[in-house]
């Protein structure tokens, strides 16, 4: 590639989306780990951190925290419903899905909580507007801003100290004045006719280019950097031997690399990152029709993924301040469909994972016979969680961000983290 073509093309990808990616928070990876402290060391900043785990398109709660001892669960599902002897028990009313081995085994270890029943005040069963409410924290009124943008915000916070390593950063880390940090992780997909010399040739740098075309350039080599570490990581994570191929995302987003995500996460962790929040996904949960094969494939992901990252950050002092929240735009109704699966509903069980992490169950699980036209009623407001979070992890004031908001807060961590 000559130098004329070379210098119009980084002008153009700068000028067009290079400078506009800045402005919006975008970030390679080597920048990002450039802000760590001593590489690999896993020395203790002092800081807690808090990784959110998306699962996008609607998972259903009540085949993943089962209430295999309700009569009113198997009368609603007769061809979905596990049956009390396959389910992981937590105790002697609710159980794990089968195929949660690796979180029973956190569970026994006091590294998991299940907060039951968690949704919010006036239901909504679309997915996009469901999963703003979540991401922005209102149920009531569209807001711009996540709640931790707004977190940002308050904070003055500079790009690196929110990540997300999926696809397109999520509304959650958008703030009016502050915006986190987007990664991606799906590893560079070249058009025909472009390899990956050529775009480490636009990588090289050369003398006389602007501060602009310089970080244009920069980016490139990233694009090859990322990639490396995708495909790394993807070597080395949990694999699923003989099971059928992930299924596609929802609408709403997600990826399916969530394991790849979390060992991106791990490294920065353990790279000493001073990254606050990180924000990961997996999706394809709308599981309209035979749920059963299609949710268990995902759970089974979420499972490996979650086990492997959480006995990783178990190892090093830095690690042991991560704490990690899985939550769902929605849960699914009571009763099967008439396609062996689940139409959209409304509450559902929220995990919160880590070494810091007081496991056990919190709420109460909602009444299958006392139903608001056919869906749970939530008995925990989700801002009860964040706020908690918020306040234990972030120590931040809850309803600073959370619209005013006064959570009820839950004791999830030890020791008043």
């Amino acid at each position: 590639m000559d130098s004329l073509t070379r210098r119009r093309f980084l002008l153009a990808s700068a000028g067009a989306g290079g400078a506009a990616a800045l402005a919006a928070g975008g970030l390679g990876l080597a920048e990002l780990l450039a802000t760590a402290g001593d590489p690999g060391s896993g020395a203790d900043d002092g800081l807690d951190k808090l990784v959110l785990v998306t699962l996008y398109g609607g998972n259903d709660g009540l085949n993943t925290v089962v209430p295999y001892a309700d009569a009113a669960y198997h009368s609603a599902r007769p061809e979905l419903a596990y049956p009390p002897e396959r389910v992981l028990r937590l105790d002697d009313a609710l159980g794990l899905n089968p195929v949660l081995t690796g979180l029973k085994r956190l569970w026994d270890d006091r590294r998991l909580a299940v907060v039951l029943g968690v949704g919010y005040p006036r239901p909504d069963r679309s997915h996009f507007r469901s999963m703003d409410i979540w991401q922005t924290g209102s149920p009531k009124l569209p807001l711009p801003t996540g709640w931790v943008g707004r977190w940002l915000d308050g904070t003055d916070a500079s790009a690196e100290a929110a990540v997300s390593f999926e696809p397109v950063l999520p509304p959650l880390l958008v703030g009016e004045t502050r915006v986190g940090a987007c990664v991606a992780v799906g590893g560079l997909d070249l058009p025909g006719g472009i390899d990956a010399e050529m775009v480490a040739a636009l990588g090289r740098p050369q003398d006389g280019e602007s501060a602009l075309q310089a970080r244009a350039a920069q980016a490139h080599q990233e694009f090859l950097q990322v990639n490396r570490l995708v495909h790394q990581a993807e070597r080395g994570a949990p694999s699923a031997t003989g099971e059928p191929p992930p299924l596609p995302s929802t609408a709403t987003g997600g990826g399916s690399a969530l394991a790849a995500q979390l060992a991106l996460v791990g490294r920065c962790v353990e790279a000493g990152v001073p990254t606050r929040v990180y924000s990961v996904s997996l999706g394809g949960f709308d599981t309209h029709a035979n749920e059963r094969v299609g949710q268990e494939w995902l759970l089974k992901q979420l499972d490996e993924a979650l086990a492997a990252f959480l006995d990783r950050m178990a190892r090093t002092p830095a690690g042991r301040r991560v704490t990690v929240a899985v939550y769902s735009e929605f849960g699914r109704r009571v009763r099967a469909n008439a396609s062996d699966g689940t139409d959209h509903g409304t509450a559902g069980p929220l995990l919160v994972l880590g070494p810091g992490v007081a496991g056990g169950l919190y709420g109460e699980q909602p009444s299958l016979v006392d139903l608001d036209d056919g869906d749970l009623r939530a008995t925990v407001d989700f801002r009860d969680v964040f706020g908690t979070l918020l306040d234990s992890v972030l120590k931040a004031d809850p309803a600073r961000y959370l619209n005013g908001y006064q959570p009820r807060s839950l004791p999830l961590l030890r020791g008043g983290r």
